[in-house]
């Protein structure tokens, strides 16, 4: 049973929103003790009658009592309200409110005991309906509904975990946003609709006939006008509150308004068209994304293909999004923290969002990722909660497999599952060495996702690789975190180590790790909340420092990208294809080493590639085979049969793609033999794999005609906005929906 269950909690207010949430908490756990005031009587009334409330009283009688105080009033009475229940609550006391506008009642928090401001989380549940009362009260109003949490710097983290698991227990996904950036989102996609309902009803009452237009008044005005139909008392409220935010977004629209109009006016079908169909796009993508599937999904599935022209000069100076390996870890490693840890540089793509969202859905509360920024407010090793659904890593098998590390010495059971391409991949390589340390882990019968997780007791093993992994070393080492005992992994080769050095940055001890070939964990340890600098990815920048190379008279700056020494075999299997790639303004942040990439544009040759640069740019190689394509004389790689089991079969997709240009190929199981010179363009299928799609629009720069690469959506998955970033230094590449 959750700790919450054991807590008396107090609403002070019983209308639609405070009426649901005793409902729902009193389904949830009939033994919950509910208290509740009102000024209207028969709300409290009804309510002790169905059950729904343990005891009605006055805010004096009843506020001794809680444990945590709901404040489900209209927004303006809020400011009076706060004052009196902080006079009048425990210390102890958690406070939240479940007002639309936010940066109103600061100023009343902020005027009360520093422990007040501490325990007061700001909550708004996007969940209601026009009517209103506790007699439009539902136990279901909240499920599978969004509820936004505001975390205050001065907020205990204990104070917003129990926040978060309140609306957990009642059915809500919990998200978090600054106070400013929740009143501006809400003014935009709440009040504004409300207050053009409200205005579109007023304007037709005055209408002469207006008794015969609503007679005769289509669906779509019903459905459009519905919200008109909510409590006039709460929504001016609302607008007096969120003035600021509403009147800047209600001048965009006046003047989207007055473009309309000069359209109608001139009779201009084209540009209304071109508005509507954005419009429907929009709103198409928007139900698709968030109502018709699973609410943690972040993209639509759309098919995507990118278009390259012969021929491009680079130059200029550009930032890759963050690290992805470094973005993944950060969300990981902050949720399991002891407080609040700050990350920039965050890389906004699909599969780090959805680690986001697999901790969200676990009880972490996370403001952001807004560009780049985001907040952790950390749980401890032992606060994570059981997720409700099984758990999305979309195409990521770095979240799946460090996240099974993790889940595996939980105390409950979890499910993880992923796209097309991720439940195809092999999780035998950590399954097994899990189940030595006593966890319970099950797979399809190929060996592969969905995995079914039962939370268990680990203890510590060693572990010999047999091949390089990363993913397999740090889903051991996350394990090895709750064991009893020594984890112990031992790696052939170096591998990247993002998780023994964040791990360091975090407080937690290790031992050994690069230079050396073993790294060992300890049980028990705690980790402190940390600030986390992301760089710019590697693996992202190895587009362009390919692209550079091979593409004439090009000069390209690279800024702040990450040059840890377990990630830069791209770097030193270009220079040892004679790229021209150097260093500036080294130096390292949060524990990782960073610098300025200056690449400049040179005659490549072919090179038989070192293998013990293999896994140091395991993630790199297909778009190194275009360099290789490009090269004078012959590449060999050999001992990467790695590449195999990644998103798509890589050597195999790279190799059916190169040769549809025209390059000579031959491949092994192991590898593949590249013979540069010139080649063609054609029509390339990239599998779904962002990678492989990525490498054939810098093959683009050198084709002697056009490429055409489909299923390219998933480039969002590691580089969102790739194509207009690349095009701003040189590329010609364009990217189609269809």
């Amino acid at each position: 049973m959750s700790d919450l269950a054991s807590k008396t909690i107090l609403f002070v207010g019983l209308g639609l929103i405070g009426g649901s949430l005793a409902r729902a908490l009193r389904e949830r756990n009939p033994a919950q003790k509910l208290l509740a005031t009102d000024t209207d009587q028969s709300a409290l009334d009804a309510a002790m009658q169905q059950g729904a409330i343990d005891r009605v009283g006055s805010l004096q009688q009843l506020a001794p009592a809680a444990d945590i105080c709901v404040l489900a009033t209209p927004p303006l009475a809020l400011i009076d309200l706060i004052p009196e229940v902080a006079s009048l609550c425990p210390a102890h006391t958690v406070f939240t409110d479940v007002g639309s506008v936010k940066s109103h009642v600061l100023p009343a928090i902020d005027a009360q005991t520093e422990t007040f401001a501490g325990n007061f989380v700001l909550g708004h549940p996007i969940a209601g309906s026009e009517q209103s009362g506790f007699q439009a009260a539902s136990k279901d109003l909240f499920k599978g509904r969004k509820t936004i949490l505001c975390p205050l710097e001065r907020n205990s983290t204990a104070a917003i975990a129990q926040i978060n698991e309140f609306w957990r227990q009642v059915g809500a996904d919990v998200i978090g946003m600054t106070p400013e950036r929740h009143d501006q989102v809400l003014a935009a996609t709440s009040h504004l609709p409300h207050l053009l309902a409200f205005a579109i009803v007023d304007v037709l009452l005055h209408q002469e006939q207006s008794d015969d237009i609503f007679r005769y008044a289509a669906g779509g005005f019903a459905d459009f006008s519905r919200v008109a139909s909510s409590d006039s008392t709460m929504w001016s409220d609302i607008f007096v509150a969120n003035a600021q935010a509403t009147e800047t977004v209600l001048d965009d629209y006046i003047d989207a308004l007055r473009s309309l109009k000069e359209s109608i006016n001139s009779r201009d079908r084209a540009a209304l068209r071109e508005v509507f169909n954005r419009a429907k796009q929009t709103r198409d993508r928007f139900i698709h994304n968030h109502y018709q599937g699973n609410s943690l999904q972040t993209v639509s599935d759309n098919l995507i293909t990118f278009k390259t022209a012969p021929g491009g000069t680079i130059s200029g100076s550009l930032r890759v999004p963050g690290d992805k390996s470094i973005s993944h870890r950060s969300v990981i490693f902050g949720a399991l923290a002891d407080g609040i840890t700050k990350v920039s540089g965050f890389l906004e793509g699909e599969d780090a969002l959805k680690t986001v969202a697999a901790f969200r859905e676990m009880g972490v509360t996370i403001v952001g990722p807004d560009k780049g920024e985001m907040t952790i407010y950390g749980v401890g090793k032992e606060g994570l909660q059981a997720p409700r659904i099984p758990l999305d890593m979309g195409n990521s098998g770095t979240a799946m497999r460090l996240m099974a590390g993790l889940l595996a010495a939980q105390a409950f059971d979890s499910e993880l599952f992923g796209d097309e391409s991720l439940n195809s991949r092999p999780m035998g390589r950590i399954a097994d060495p899990l189940l030595t340390m006593g966890a319970a882990i099950e797979t399809d019968s190929d060996g592969t996702p969905p995995l079914k997780i039962e939370g268990k007791k680990l203890r510590g093993t060693q572990y010999d690789m047999p091949v390089a992994s990363a993913q397999v070393k740090s889903c051991l080492l996350l394990a090895g975190l709750f064991a009893e005992g020594t984890t112990s992994v031992t790696e052939p080769a170096i591998c990247r180590d993002h998780t023994e050095r964040m791990l360091k940055g975090f407080g937690y001890t290790i031992e050994g790790g690069y230079p050396g070939s073993t790294v060992s964990v300890q049980g028990g340890q705690r980790l402190a909340a940390a600030s986390i600098d992301v760089p710019a990815d590697i693996s992202s920048a190895a587009f362009f420092l390919v692209a550079a190379s091979i593409a004439p008279d090009s000069d390209l700056l690279l800024e702040h990208v990450g040059i840890n020494p377990t990630r830069i075999g791209v770097i030193n299997i270009l220079r040892d294809m004679g790229a021209a790639i150097s260093f500036e303004n080294q130096q390292e942040v949060g524990g990782e080493p960073v610098a300025d990439i200056r690449v400049k544009s040179s005659r490549l040759h072919g090179i038989e590639i070192p293998k013990d640069q293999v896994p140091l740019a395991i993630d790199e190689f297909p778009v190194l085979f275009v360099a290789a394509a490009c090269a004078e004389g012959e590449t060999v790689l050999r001992g990467a049969e790695e590449l195999r089991v990644k998103e798509s079969d890589r050597i195999d997709a790279m190799a059916t793609g190169l040769k549809t240009l025209g390059v000579e190929i031959e491949t092994f199981p192991d590898g593949i033999r590249i013979v540069g010179g010139k080649f063609g363009g054609g029509k390339i299928d990239s599998l779904g794999d962002h990678r492989i799609a990525m490498a054939f629009a810098v093959a683009g720069l050198r084709a002697e005609d056009a490429i055409e690469i489909v299923n390219a959506q998933n480039v969002a998955t590691s580089f969102p906005g790739f194509a207009s970033l690349a095009n701003a230094v040189g590329f010609k590449l364009t990217e189609l929906a269809v």
